[in-house]
């Protein structure tokens, strides 16, 4: 017969000590545990801002810990500022709200646009999936394919008011000799889209080259829309033929202002969440942002949907963010200058 070692008293009570002590709970976990998340999206369904947007609502809730669901809203109006004005002043300021800023509220807000009421150094930014350039493009049937012909020819362009679209062929048109016509009251790059099909425009101002790339790879492959112009700090290696903006302007004031309106592309699809957030919650984003991008399942996503993940995390893009935002007064004041009525 085996008889039991003792257990020693002390170490019986050491156990139930140890048994007694509760596990720490985690606030995060603890706040985030059971909530929804909600994304803004500040334009109309089935462009770039709108993939991304739904990409990240796919994938990025299971690395926030207490794993919340992620719901996509979309918000269009005034070319973004709706959907900043709201989750600056409207939104709740707690971590369950976040938007897929549009890539110019930054310098929109340095130059004054009228109706902004965001401030964008007091969001947080979550992070960057892309520094896709901008660029200017015309309908195959314009028959213009090089910048150099608007200087001569003039190229009738789309945008939906208080854009970039309408920003860069303005500052073409006054710095570079250009000839755009430009037509706003569009709501959505989408239906820029339709008007080029419909001939009502033969171009559109401005739209980003990762989303041609995901939302109409077929025209790029038929050759319906070609690229005049892109808009960034450096060119994009696909599109080295394409001139930068302020490589089509001659004096250093216009270079200044030029390089101004191009360096939001370097945060050109960026998440961000309201003012007011408390410091471990905007680090739980940023972190879940950042193991996201890694993660096997949404680059696999990406990839078939043919976008580009092009990764920064959230405390880089805020200081290209907040430089953005306080760019010198000299090169606000020639902006304003340049623009004029388009800030009213």
């Amino acid at each position: 017969m085996k008889f039991l070692t003792p257990v020693p008293a002390a170490a019986v009570l050491s156990l139930a000590l140890i048994a007694a002590v509760p596990v720490k709970a985690d606030p995060v976990t603890d706040f985030y545990h059971g909530k929804t998340i909600n994304l803004i999206v500040g334009t109309s369904p089935g462009n770039d801002y709108d993939f991304r947007g739904r990409l990240l609502a796919r994938h990025l809730g299971k690395h926030i810990p207490g794993n919340p669901t992620i719901t996509v809203q979309n918000m269009p109006g005034a070319g973004g500022i709706k959907a900043a004005n709201y989750i600056a002043h409207i939104a709740p300021h707690d971590g369950t709200v976040v938007h897929a800023i549009m890539t110019n509220m930054m310098a929109s807000q340095a130059m004054g646009i009228h109706g902004i009421e965001f401030d964008t150094r007091k969001l947080f930014w979550i992070g960057n999936t892309t520094s896709t350039p901008n660029v200017i493009n015309s309908w195959y049937t314009s028959g213009i394919t090089k910048i150099e012909q608007v200087k001569t020819q003039e190229l009738i362009v789309g945008a939906p008011k208080g854009t970039a679209g309408v920003v860069y062929p303005t500052l073409l048109n006054k710095l570079a000799g250009m000839k755009f016509k430009i037509v706003t009251g569009y709501p959505g790059g989408n239906e820029v889209n339709i008007a080029m099909e419909r001939g009502e425009v033969f171009g559109r101002g401005s739209n980003s080259w990762a989303s041609w790339k995901s939302t109409k790879p077929d025209w790029l492959k038929e050759k319906k829309i070609i690229m005049l112009v892109q808009v960034g700090l450096k060119r994009d290696p696909e599109l080295k033929d394409v001139p930068l903006l302020n490589e089509l302007v001659s004096n250093d004031a216009d270079r200044q202002l030029m390089t101004f309106v191009s360096a939001e592309t370097a945060i050109s699809r960026a998440l961000v969440t309201t003012p007011d957030v408390p410091p471990d919650r905007v680090r739980a984003l940023r972190r879940a942002f950042d193991e996201a991008m890694k993660d096997p399942e949404l680059l696999a996503d990406a990839e078939k949907a043919k976008m580009d993940i092009q990764p920064m995390n959230g405390e880089d893009a805020q200081v290209i963010a907040d430089s953005i935002a306080n760019t010198p007064k000299s090169v606000i004041d020639h902006a304003r200058e340049v623009l004029g009525d388009l800030l009213k």
